[in-house]
């Protein structure tokens, strides 16, 4: 079984639900070291100050907010603890509960699992179930690592999924110049062609259609390299110019349409 990276409870009316959090995701992205290209030895990064550039303990450093330019105050580990949440630091704590359609994608930020200690197993359940029946999600406080965030709780199989969010005013304006200055007119014909395409392409998700394909080049190539062979990297096809849009989207539309039927 997992290790939990937090224990803490769901705070849901006057129900308290015992639970762990794990980690929904892994990322498996190929990871490299920097090395001296001499001989092959792996860098370290210290911890220095910048005025003498003297390293720093971790026991000596503390956290410091700036307040202009070069100033900063000190806060403690209490202050910080103090500062995170008045509803307390190890509560999931449910606000209200919403259509998860309401929310943008663009607020979520990391998704983990919240399973149920033992004394808390029905109380869980029960929440899991009502979660499911309603079809709604629960928007949450939650302080994880002396940081309050927003979250949503929904029910999928049999576990409670927590995704963090960004808190509202985090998310930038979508402000383009390229987009507001346009003046170019998007004909019907061209619209309807790109709803065919979008037709040709819909299908149902299946993960297992989605692979790393860089990760899987990335980890052939090392094993050559293990066993000494040569890699030659291949050519990258030049992008295709587009000289008439619509001509390109119904030849786009004929290939899809082509794609479907062989398959």
């Amino acid at each position: 079984m997992p290790r939990s990276i937090w224990k803490g409870a769901i705070s849901f009316g006057l129900v308290t639900i015992p639970v762990g959090l794990y980690s929904a995701t892994e990322n498996k992205t190929p990871k490299f070291k920097q090395l001296r290209d001499s001989d092959g030895s792996p860098i370290k990064y210290k911890r220095v100050a910048e005025v003498d550039g003297e390293e720093v303990p971790w026991d000596n450093i503390v956290k410091g907010y700036e307040v202009e330019k070069g100033r900063y105050v000190i806060f403690t580990d209490e202050e910080m603890e103090a500062a995170v949440s008045a509803t307390g630091s190890k509560l999931v704590d449910v606000v209200q509960f919403v259509d998860a359609s309401e929310i943008d994608p663009i607020l979520y930020k990391s998704t983990y699992y919240l399973a149920p200690e033992q004394t808390g197993i029905k109380a869980y359940q029960i929440l899991r179930s009502a979660l499911e029946d309603k079809e709604k999600v629960a928007l949450c406080r939650v302080s994880i690592r002396s940081k309050e965030q927003m979250a949503t709780l929904r029910a999928t199989d049999d576990v409670i999924v927590m995704e963090t969010m960004y808190w509202p005013d985090e998310v930038r304006e979508a402000s383009f110049e390229t987009l507001e200055d346009s003046d170019l007119e998007v004909r019907p014909e061209e619209v309807a062609v790109a709803e065919m395409l979008v037709e040709n392409l819909s299908r149902p998700f299946d993960p297992e259609d989605w692979v790393d394909a860089t990760r899987e080049r990335i980890e052939d190539m090392a094993q050559k390299k293990v066993d000494g062979e040569e890699i030659v990297a291949p050519e990258a096809p030049e992008p295709t110019k587009v000289v008439d849009l619509l001509e390109a989207l119904k030849a786009s539309v004929e290939a899809t349409k082509a794609a479907r039927q062989a398959s």
